[in-house]
């Protein structure tokens, strides 16, 4: 059965959607199978992963509506390597109406379990608050994933998010867990970063991924041709990052008594 992973913080320009689909991308490419879910309405990861905004019929909202089922509103990454269940505009709406719903926070969780066993890692990409769609994604998932820069805010921020999940663990989703913390747009040469991340690795451990994200050009600039940075050029160092990240999840998977 498919590991759900939301890709989480409610801070924004911290690397959430890059992660998703750079991610997914490298995971299809070790030949899993992958779903990514865009949950958020800028659309940002449909539009990175190669699918036109204006090309589908039903998407995300849908789904969590109840319009339509996940399987007719999957479709296709082909460039991307995984399937993806795409959104547009008309998600901002599913805030709105999703509030006077029954089971509001266990829609997308209800969504997916039809399609769950065809795949080993569904990955969600949460938009940048932390509402209703995020809400859905965390009581949804096995694992939350945060990707964070290495910089004073980032640390407040991430407190918030840590009692939030603890939150729906006791409440709501009591198998939720902390996936990881991932350093994205990370500079070596920089002592705030290096000073923040020394305090991560202290708090957290192991919870830290090994593998940090650098800046960039070409895992920034992948996304206005709709493309991974693995697709748009697998040498960059943001590509052999990810097929990095990617590696150290599925060796973590495999060692689970390690990890602790």
């Amino acid at each position: 059965m498919g590991r759900i992973i939301a890709i989480a913080n409610q801070k924004g320009g911290v690397g959430k959607t890059t992660t998703c689909i750079n991610l997914g991308a490298s995971l299809a490419a070790t030949k899993r199978r992958v779903l990514v879910i865009d949950l958020d309405p800028q659309g940002n990861a449909t539009v990175g992963s190669g699918v036109d905004k204006g090309s589908f019929e039903q998407s995300s909202y849908d789904m969590l509506l109840g319009h339509a089922p996940a399987e007719q509103v999957i479709v296709r990454a082909e460039q991307a390597g995984y399937d993806l269940v795409p959104t547009n505009g008309d998600l901002t709406a599913a805030e709105v109406e999703l509030m006077n719903s029954p089971q509001r926070e266990r829609r997308l969780r209800e969504a997916l379990a039809p399609v769950r066993e065809r795949y080993e890692f569904i990955l969600v990409d949460c938009p940048p608050s932390l509402n209703m769609l995020t809400l859905n994604a965390l009581v949804a998932a096995d694992s939350v994933m945060i990707p964070m820069q290495c910089e004073y805010y980032a640390m407040e921020g991430l407190s918030s998010l840590l009692n939030t999940i603890e939150q729906i663990r006791s409440t709501v989703n009591p198998q939720l867990q902390l996936e990881g913390l991932l350093r994205t747009m990370f500079d070596p040469r920089s002592n705030l970063s290096n000073d923040v991340s020394g305090q991560l690795i202290l708090h957290f451990g192991n919870k830290v991924y090994r593998t940090s994200i650098p800046r960039n050009i070409r895992l920034a600039e992948a996304p206005s041709y709709g493309l991974p940075a693995l697709a748009h050029d697998r040498a960059s160092r943001g590509a052999v990052a990810y097929l990095a990240l990617a590696g150290e999840i599925l060796r973590r998977d495999e060692q689970p008594a390690a990890t602790g």
